[in-house]
């Protein structure tokens, strides 16, 4: 018999695989994959092509409210993206509700100048 929290991570994984059958990214539109655990929240851009980490943002470090450091992350990797001459991204919410933490850090990449 299995536990809650693990069948909860197995339904995520379900919704993460389902989500990438559709989502994928490219050099030039790269996708910014989101993952957040309790105490953190996580960014990356990926480019699926080459199988490779473009830029990555995380809330480690900040302290505080995880909506307002999850924004900050997304301001972070927008401003990454920026350097690297990156204006769009594919959204990939990770099997994760878009709301709360997620969806503040897709506003801080919009507001940072990602378009998705």
């Amino acid at each position: 018999m299995t536990n809650k929290s693990q069948s909860k991570t197995a339904a995520r994984s379900k919704r993460h695989n389902r989500l990438r059958h559709k989502v994928s990214g490219t050099a030039t539109r790269p996708r910014l994959a989101v993952f957040k655990s309790n105490q953190s929240v996580y960014a990356q851009l990926i480019d699926d092509e080459a199988g490779k980490t473009i830029a990555a943002s995380d809330s480690r470090k900040e302290k505080g409210v995880r909506l307002e450091s999850a924004k900050v992350v997304g301001t972070a990797i927008a401003k990454k993206a920026a350097d690297l001459k990156i204006t769009e991204v594919v959204f990939d919410r990770g099997g994760f509700r878009y709301m709360g933490v997620v969806a503040a850090l897709a506003d801080g990449a919009r507001e940072g100048g990602l378009k998705f």
